[in-house]
């Protein structure tokens, strides 16, 4: 039974459904977009791959021969399950945005404009996971990943968001008691963050390095627990201003200093090239971009970085 059933094409058996249902080559043809000569051929070879007859025709109709009722009631059954199931499955994916990406992004500055994104877009429902480990999407059945890095991952289509910035931030009170107003100042700094990140800001701030505070005691695998360290008055963390503008503007944090340093990489949103054109990505990424051209600092941040915001990595 399995060699034959290999030996017939699946649209052979659509063909056969839909003239069995309606009775009628005719109607098959019209319901399927065919040729009634292309129906009556496709089931023709159906008959011959089977060794029986499935119609018994007459001049101005057809009717099922006790070979066909069988097939026709099984077929029948068959066709609905399956459009059943697909229906099902593509309401499903149609109906839910799964995004991954990383946990500062998410609580920073994700979490507090998707609102916006779900009430413009109703149909939809969006579901966010956090992860610092890359992911192929299809495999993991997510639908965009908003990443940190060059924009060049193999596999998929990135578009430039936001830059990547960093400045010193703490809370006024550590501001006062270190009374900082120059960068210098921050040599007598508990300092919070990458060192790497920290010699680079110096740098740019014009600070030798004797004149630098020691290298960094606390550093963390994201910015989100460097920064609330910060805001524990645990010392003086790098962190991205437009990530903690909401802070910023009700004085949990302040920017002790102008000096900002624009990495090479930023975030990029990210999905499948295949799946560009796909409503509930288009949407979500239209909206993202736009969002993001709305924001002064993001737009400073990126010429500062060289970059564009909705630029295709390459």
């Amino acid at each position: 039974m399995s060699d034959i059933l290999s030996r017939i094409p699946l649209d052979a058996l659509r063909v056969f459904e839909a003239a069995a249902r309606l009775l009628s080559f005719t109607r098959a043809a019209e319901t399927l977009g065919m040729t009634q000569a292309a129906v009556s051929w496709r089931i023709r070879d159906l008959e011959e791959r089977l060794g029986c007859a499935l119609f018994v025709r007459g001049a101005r109709q057809v009717a099922l021969t006790p070979e066909g009722e069988r097939l026709s009631s099984a077929a029948t059954e068959a066709i609905s399950l399956l459009r059943r199931a697909v229906t099902e499955v593509t309401d499903a994916d149609q109906g839910v945005l799964a995004i991954t990406t990383l946990q500062t992004m998410a609580t920073q500055w994700l979490a507090t404009r998707l609102g916006a994104f779900q009430l413009a877009n109703p149909d939809l429902a969006v579901r966010v996971g956090t992860s610092s480990t890359l992911s192929t999407l299809n495999e993991d059945r997510l639908d965009l990943a908003i990443r940190f890095g060059s924009g060049r991952w193999p596999g998929l289509e990135s578009r430039f968001m936001m830059p990547g910035v960093f400045t010193p931030l703490c809370t006024p009170a550590m501001r006062d008691r270190l009374k900082l107003g120059r960068p210098e100042d921050l040599k007598h700094a508990q300092l919070i963050g990458d060192p790497s990140e920290w010699t680079a800001w110096f740098a740019a701030a014009g600070v030798t390095p004797a004149d630098a505070a020691a290298p960094p005691r606390l550093t963390a695998d994201n910015q989100a627990m460097e920064v609330a360290a910060a805001m524990g008055d645990q010392g003086v963390s790098l962190g991205s201003p437009i990530l903690y503008t909401r802070e910023i503007e009700l004085g949990l944090l302040v920017r002790p200093f102008t000096e900002t340093v624009a990495l090479a990489e930023g975030y990029w949103v990210c999905y499948p090239p295949g799946r560009r054109l796909q409503s509930k990505i288009a949407r979500f990424r239209d909206w993202i971009l736009a969002t993001a051209r709305a924001d002064p600092d993001i737009v400073e941040g990126a010429r500062l970085a060289g970059r564009e915001i909705g630029e295709i990595g390459s």
